[in-house]
């Protein structure tokens, strides 16, 4: 029996309603991906009926997301209407507050960016970094955009744990922030839809909409950078995990020797194999031969340059690069199997002198080949990422898998 208040009509409208969201999401992504397209290549293709497609894309033409083109001429038969993705209808505000760059842009729904800043953030002043967050939104809203253009949201990619659902920054070490309600703050100040994910996360989602994994069936974007995370995304949805921390791949163990300490603010990986990482052990390794380079202002980018020199040293530091990330994509490759891994962040830069030494290291040791590419976006994947979470919450998105 159901509850008095759980009527079979409320679980058949609410069935309903379901589905209606779904074939709607389904429609849209179909137009965005292949667009242009006919309805009735959309019911064939969806295996939906041609009056529910013609329903769905009156209301997406409604809503200004899709609109109808001329009829054209098709081989062998009578012309058909066609229907086009309306991407430079909205236009959407994206933060990539990184680790210690915040990057934002005003970009279409295409992922056309029109305009683009950069801030430097301040290393664990709280107040300033959202002070800062809050003023490049506003120098990006004052971007002139195309007459009738209306801004659909804000996404932000904040450096640390987050809670979408919520959307808190639980804890952002680079920014200072521990559980900022960022979300609402700036929702409350602007009058606009925020979305608040994790920056990796939303570079996952960038490869996924516009880059070079775009339409796979599933996705981990692997950044490397000042720290090492990576964003999953399985059947066109982000994979957050129970805690929120799904991916957090740079606290993976190397060794046995990283068992029962604390790491709060780098994870026990991410501490050897990052950017950061690798300028440590270039730094230790230069004392220890005493030899005549400056430290302080070493970088891992000139690390990567002196091994294609032939510096033997800054070889060693390389291949000790290429062990430690062998492991991380072969951890990731057999826990979820994806079809794609995707080489991202600052690291990405060098993938030259990476990426066939890693495959190398992992060939015969996996069940499966891993297919490791490396990313076309670069910095703005995450932005990118941005404009589809911010479409897809505006427009409730939803899947069968994922949500």
């Amino acid at each position: 029996m159901f509850p008095s208040s759980y009527s079979h009509s409320s679980v058949n409208s609410g069935n309903a309603a379901l589905m209606r969201r779904l074939n709607r999401s389904s429609i849209l992504d179909l137009v965005r991906q292949a667009s242009p397209i006919s309805p009735t290549e959309i019911s064939t293709r969806l295996n939906l009926s041609l009056p529910t497609v013609m329903r769905i894309l009156e209301e997406l033409a409604h809503q200004e997301l899709v609109v109808r083109l001329e009829e054209q001429q098709y081989s062998g038969g009578r012309p058909r209407s066609l229907v086009a993705f309306n991407g430079t209808s909205h236009a959407v505000i994206g933060l990539d507050l990184g680790g210690t760059k915040m990057y934002g842009t005003v970009a279409d729904l295409c992922g056309t960016v029109h305009a683009e800043i950069y801030r430097a953030s301040i290393p664990s002043s709280p107040e300033e970094n959202l002070h800062l967050t809050i003023e490049m939104i506003e120098e990006l809203l004052q971007v002139p955009r195309n007459e009738g253009q209306k801004v659909l949201g804000i996404g932000i990619g904040a450096p640390g744990v987050t809670l979408f659902e919520e959307g808190v920054v639980t804890w952002a070490p680079s920014l200072g922030w521990r559980d900022l309600p960022l979300r609402d703050l700036l929702a409350q100040r602007f009058g606009l839809q925020v979305v608040v994910e994790n920056d990796v996360n939303l570079a996952a989602l960038g490869e996924y909409g516009f880059g070079v994994a775009k339409g796979a069936s599933s996705l981990v974007c692997l950044a490397v950078g000042t720290g090492i995370g990576s964003g999953i995304v399985l059947e066109r949805r982000i994979y957050r995990g129970y805690h929120q921390s799904a991916g957090e791949v740079g606290y993976l163990l190397p060794s046995k020797d990283a068992l029962g300490k604390r790491y709060d603010q780098f994870g026990a990986l991410e501490s050897l194999a990052s950017g950061s990482g690798v300028v440590w052990r270039a730094q230790e390794l230069i004392r220890s031969l005493n030899l005549p380079i400056e430290t302080q202002t070493l970088t891992a980018e000139m690390v990567f340059d002196m091994a294609r020199q032939g510096e033997a040293w800054a070889q060693s530091i390389v291949d000790e690069t290429v062990d430690y990330l062998a492991l991380v994509i072969a951890a990731i490759s057999v826990v979820l199997d994806p079809e794609v891994i995707v080489l991202g962040g600052g690291v990405s830069r060098s993938a030259d002198i990476l990426v066939e030494p890693i495959l190398s290291r992992l060939q015969g040791c996996l069940p499966a080949p891993v297919r490791l590419v490396v990313s076309d976006l670069g910095y703005r994947a995450a932005v990118m990422g941005a404009i589809m979470l911010v479409l897809d919450t505006s427009f409730e998105y939803v899947t069968l898998k994922g949500g």
